[in-house]
This record gives C-alpha cells, sequence and structure tokens, in this order.
C-alpha cells in the first residue's frame, strides 16, 4: 500500500510539473502580442534612427524608448541607474590627417604601417623605452616620465580583437598614470590581418574614457611589426623617435546602458539574478550603396535583441520567477563590447548576485527551426534551454562555426569572465554561409526582409528558457573543466 502511495504521489507531481510547464508556455503566449512586439521592433530598427551608433545624438532616443517601455510595463530602476540609465563615458577619436614617426631609421606613416589611435596632435622628438606588455609588473624601476613607451601589443592569452583593444585601453590609461609621453604597440598578431585592421581602425573609433575627470590622452599609436624585427631593431639601435601627428580630433561622450530590474517571487530565491542583455546600438550611417540606402538598421544585429529584453521586461513584471530577473541594454557593443564591459567593471549590482547571463547577439538566420546557443554545451542550464524551445516546436543547436570565434566577440564574454555562466541566445544558424553575409553588418539588414513568425517564436522561445532557469532551484553552473570555472569559483566561493 505504501509503495502504491509512492507511486501515486510521483505520478501527481509529474502531472502538476507538467501542468505547470503547459501554464508557463501559454503565459507567454497570452502575454506578448504579436503586433506590439513587432512595433518595438519597427521602431528600434527604422530609419529615423539612423542606425544606432552610439555618438549619433539619436541613440538617446533609442535609449530613451527603451527606457520608456521598462518604466511602462513595470519594470523597477536600480538605484544607482536613475532614470534606467547607466552613464557610460566615452571617448570619440577620429584619426589624423597625416601622421608619421621614424623609427630605427624608418619612417612610418599612418594608414600604412601605422594607425594613430588616440591622443592629440604632436611634433617632436622622444626618448623611448621598450617595456614588454606595458603591464604594471613592468615598470617595476623604470623611469618613463616624458618618454615613449613601446610594448607588444595586446597581453599573454588575450590576444583576440576585443582582447588587444581592451588591453590598449588599460596600458594607455597606465602609462599616462606614470607620466609617458606616449604608447606605441607593435602589432604581430597572425590571426587578424593587419589590412583589415587599416580598413576597421582608420575611422572615427569610440572607447571607454577610463579617466573620464582627466585631460587629454597621451598618443596611442599601433605599428605594424608581424615578424617583430623591428621591436628587435629599435632594441639594438637605441635613439629617439621623431613623431608628428596632426589633425587628430577627440572629445568625450556620454553613453547610456539601459538598465531595469523585477524582483523575484521567493523569499530566499529573489537576493538571485538572473541576467537578460542585449544591445542595442548598430553600426548608423555609412556610404549610400547603389540603391541609395546608407543606414545600417541593424534589425538582427540587434534590434531583434532589444525587442527580446522589452519583451522580457511586460512578461515578468506580471509573472515574476522565484529569481529576481536583471534587465540590460547595452550600448557601444560593436565598438568593442564596451557598455557591457563598463558595467561588469562598475557593476550596479553584486556579481556574486547574478547567477546566469542570458545574453543575445546576432548575425543572421538560415534556418528558421532552430535558435543557435553560442556556449550550449558549457553550462548546467542546457537542458532548461533545450526544454524550453521544444514546447515552440524548435531546437537549440550549439555553435556550428567555433572557427569565428562568436563566444569571444559578444558582451556575455565580459560576464563569463568575471565567472557567470553566459551564453548567447542567437537567431538559427547552421553556418557562417552567405545567406548570413547577405545581411550581415549590411544596409540591407532590415525588419522587411525578416520572417516576422520567426520572430515571434524565437522572442518566446526566449523567454520560456529564462524563466525556467529563473525558477530552478540549483544556481546553474560552467561545467567542469571550463575555461571559465575557475573565475566562477572565485566569484562565488565555491569549492
Amino acid at each position: 500500500m505504501k509503495h502504491t502511495s509512492t507511486l501515486l504521489g510521483m505520478a501527481l507531481w509529474a502531472m502538476l510539473g507538467q501542468n505547470y510547464a503547459v501554464a508557463q508556455k501559454a503565459a507567454i503566449e497570452q502575454q506578448i502580442q504579436r503586433e506590439e512586439a513587432i512595433s518595438h521592433f519597427r521602431f528600434l530598427a527604422s530609419d529615423e534612427l539612423k542606425g544606432r551608433d552610439p555618438a549619433r545624438p539619436e541613440m538617446d532616443i533609442a535609449a530613451k524608448y527603451i527606457a520608456e517601455q521598462f518604466q511602462r510595463y513595470g519594470a523597477k530602476p536600480l538605484e544607482e541607474a536613475p532614470g534606467y540609465f547607466q552613464a557610460v563615458p566615452f571617448r570619440y577619436s577620429a584619426p589624423p590627417r597625416s601622421g608619421e614617426i621614424t623609427l630605427a631609421g624608418k619612417s612610418i606613416s599612418h594608414g600604412e604601417d601605422m594607425l594613430v589611435l588616440d591622443g592629440p596632435d604632436i611634433a617632436g622628438s622622444y626618448d623611448f623605452i621598450i617595456l614588454g606588455y606595458g603591464l604594471e609588473s613592468d615598470y617595476a624601476g623604470k623611469d618613463v616620465s616624458g618618454k615613449m613607451v613601446v610594448v607588444r601589443v595586446g597581453q599573454p592569452n588575450r590576444l583576440s580583437p576585443s582582447d588587444l583593444f581592451a588591453a590598449g585601453r588599460e596600458k594607455l590609461a597606465l602609462a599616462k598614470s606614470k607620466g609617458a609621453a606616449g604608447v606605441i604597440e607593435m602589432y604581430n598578431v597572425p590571426t587578424t590581418p593587419w589590412s583589415l585592421l587599416v580598413n576597421y581602425l582608420n575611422k572615427p573609433q569610440l572607447t571607454l574614457d577610463l579617466d573620464p575627470a582627466g585631460g587629454e590622452a597621451i598618443p596611442y599609436m599601433w605599428v605594424k611589426d608581424l615578424t617583430g624585427e623591428l621591436i628587435q631593431e629599435i632594441s639594438a639601435r637605441p635613439s629617439k623617435v621623431d613623431a608628428v601627428v596632426i589633425g587628430k580630433q577627440n572629445r568625450k561622450i556620454i553613453g547610456k546602458n539601459v538598465l531595469a530590474y523585477i524582483e523575484g517571487s521567493d523569499p530566499t530565491l529573489k537576493s538571485e539574478y538572473v541576467m537578460l542583455s542585449a544591445h542595442y546600438d548598430h553600426l548608423g550611417v555609412g556610404t549610400p550603396n547603389a540603391e541609395g540606402d546608407s543606414i545600417y538598421n541593424g534589425a538582427r544585429d540587434n534590434a531583434v535583441g532589444t525587442v527580446a529584453v522589452i519583451n522580457a521586461a511586460k512578461f515578468f513584471a506580471q509573472h515574476p520567477p522565484k529569481r529576481s530577473i536583471l534587465l540590460c541594454a547595452w550600448t557601444a557593443e560593436e565598438k568593442g563590447l564596451l557598455g557591457s564591459a563598463y558595467f561588469a567593471n562598475n557593476p550596479l549590482v553584486p556579481l556574486n548576485k547574478v547567477v546566469y547571463n542570458l545574453n543575445i547577439d546576432n548575425a543572421g538566420y538560415n534556418d528558421t527551426s532552430i535558435v543557435t546557443v553560442i556556449g550550449l554545451g558549457r553550462t548546467s542550464a542546457d537542458p532548461l534551454i533545450e526544454a524550453a524551445v521544444s514546447e515552440f516546436g524548435i531546437r537549440a543547436i550549439a555553435d556550428p562555426a567555433p572557427e569565428q570565434g562568436l563566444y569571444d566577440r559578444s558582451d556575455n564574454v565580459n560576464f563569463a569572465r568575471k565567472g557567470i555562466p553566459a551564453p548567447t541566445f542567437s537567431l538559427g544558424f547552421t553556418a557562417f554561409d552567405d545567406k548570413i553575409a547577405r545581411h550581415y553588418h549590411q544596409v540591407s539588414d532590415e525588419v522587411g526582409n525578416f520572417d516576422l513568425d520567426y520572430a515571434m517564436l524565437y522572442w518566446k522561445s526566449y523567454l520560456l528558457s529564462a524563466q525556467k532557469i529563473a525558477n530552478e532551484p540549483t544556481p546553474p553552473r560552467w561545467k567542469e573543466g571550463d575555461k571559465y570555472e575557475e573565475a566562477a569559483k572565485a566569484l562565488y566561493g565555491l569549492e
């Protein structure tokens, strides 16, 4: 009899669990209305926002729109983000009209074998000092006052494009604090061709302002040295660096991360957060194409993700899960993951209370029967995501193009480095093929050529995935042996 009652109890719990899952899906279906969600989508990817360039004034309109939706739906502002905004200090830097330095008797010109990335106009002759990677330890016992500091680009184990930019900003601030006249990084990373860098960097750039209250940055340059021969030559022939830079443009800009939260329903678990995030910036305005279109609307990249976070505000404000929900719309992802990096280093909630980050970023899709989760297979939350999307008749697959290094190219990586399990929930793609390339970072990335039935499935499956994770009794963890597992142990105080 006891055995029978146990079986009946198990069957009852299974039935209740199944009914609850059906109710969760039904609540999402009822709450997320097609016309409303797509109206958000059309506005954020509209021509009027001029491609959501963080350096343009239209970006403030996008930020205000997102904040108004958070408020309208009942998500609350964080105490330290009044009006739903976290101010992010940027430096805008446009290339000089001309720039030239002489090293070891060789004349090196901007736009050819050199890129002037920051700093004012200069004209002079400077002593230089070679300091490894330019880390704090490299300065020990060295006097760099008034000297050009010559270092290797990046840092050991930090050689992805975003790492190079982040490390460079850190080195520049450190060198300035030591009284250096400027920083020259010798570029020798074979994985990113120099010609690609020239095309990308020889135009206006936005970077985090690491010294927002300070004055002008010191000169900062990259010099092509793929074989390492040039740094050996100048080491063997110590002399001066002659430098002339004319027409450099620099100014400060304040960007905005848009943030909100929804308090969880469980008295204990509500102290933990599931972070739902997407970047809302894109590429702005470029040169007109053959049809005269110059606006990078960024529907796939990443208005669709921003709408998912707006939808989350609406749904979870009415259906709060056990854990609290942290809603984050990041600025300046396209400029080097800047908004999320600023929050990760200046968090407005304790990072050890953020148990998971379900990020969204996209290039496009070529299969509407799936979602592609960059990082699937790396955390204990995988079965929850797979179950959630299957309820909407689609499948979750892992990254099919690991050679693209996508995990380390979006905002999630800034939190993974801190130890937070952080995959990216992307539109379905099976390869980085011509169908993806057709719209990726092109002016053709518009709502008009987006499958809106698929958009609805994508948004709803994202919400159900987040809900399952936020209700799970045990917080998600990295799988054993993952490269971010040690960071997680330190963050969460795990053994």
